[in-house]
């Protein structure tokens, strides 16, 4: 019988994942144990296109690198030859706790901001609705209500087109070792990073979705303190995303600029 996996402890009323959506083999939902590194994960072993499977060890997703302990980036460069660090964080986390790049010598590091510091390039419609699920919250005391209008413009506003567009660049440039992309619990900004690279990929919603929700099973309490990983979260987006392109994968070729060819050539890189 497969070892439980318990939650960590969300903030607020959490969802889990459906570890029946897991291909067998994933129960664990790609979890990597580190000392301090939080919610790390490997996408390898998801259900790509054409039955084909994610390749092991060579997409991770995860917290700020600057919460693991020596060990663990010591482990990224050796045992993953990680090679590429996107960080989906703004200037300000940039600065206050910046990835130890130094212990990646041969890593490349990209910046791919998806929300300026303290949201500034929002538009004023936006900002006017943020404010408004703001109030909602402390209305309400669910901060889902305010991430539920923050995911739509993670995607659609200016800075987090450009953001996950740089995002998918760096992406199809690595072509040696593991890439590994974070935000700062691996919650939202990466959280989305990993649909649009699943939906590339072709995995089917039901594994996406359970990949989401790991999050509230792997990410510490204290640095979840803003909420949890949510289906509503996630299907506002989507529904944001279907509404003015069609799908995910309409979304990385039109607003991403992705040609279809370097969809295929990733494809044929990472499934097997």
């Amino acid at each position: 019988m497969a070892e439980r996996i318990e939650p960590v402890g969300a903030p607020v009323a959490y969802e889990t994942p459906d570890a029946a959506a897991m291909p067998a083999g994933r129960r664990d939902y790609g979890r990597i144990p580190f000392d301090g590194l939080p919610n790390t994960r490997d996408l390898g072993g998801l259900t790509g296109a054409d039955g084909r499977t994610v390749r092991r060890g060579s997409l991770l997703r995860s917290g700020a690198l600057i919460f693991g302990t020596d060990d663990d980036i010591a482990r990224l460069r050796d045992d993953y030859r990680v090679r590429l660090v996107v960080d989906l964080r703004n200037n300000e986390e940039l600065a206050e706790l910046p990835d130890p790049m130094e212990q990646l010598p041969d890593a490349a590091f990209v910046h791919a901001s998806i929300f300026e510091d303290r949201h500034a390039g929002i538009t004023q419609e936006r900002e006017a609705q943020l404010e408004a699920a703001r109030k909602r919250v402390k209305e309400s005391g669910d901060p889902v209500d305010f991430m539920v209008m923050l995911y739509p413009a993670m995607l659609l506003d200016e800075v987090g087109r450009k953001g996950y567009q740089e995002f998918f660049e760096a992406l199809l440039a690595c072509e040696d070792g593991a890439a590994l992309w974070h935000c700062h619990v691996g919650r939202d900004r990466c959280g989305m990073a990993s649909v649009l690279v699943e939906s590339a990929l072709g995995v089917p919603a039901e594994q996406i979705r359970a990949d989401y929700l790991a999050t509230n099973l792997f990410a510490p309490a204290q640095l979840t303190a803003d909420g949890a990983a949510s289906l509503r979260s996630l299907a506002a987006v989507t529904r944001a995303v279907e509404r003015e392109y069609g799908d995910y994968l309409a979304y990385i070729k039109e607003a991403l600029g992705v040609a279809p060819s370097a969809i295929e050539d990733l494809r044929a890189r990472m499934l097997v």
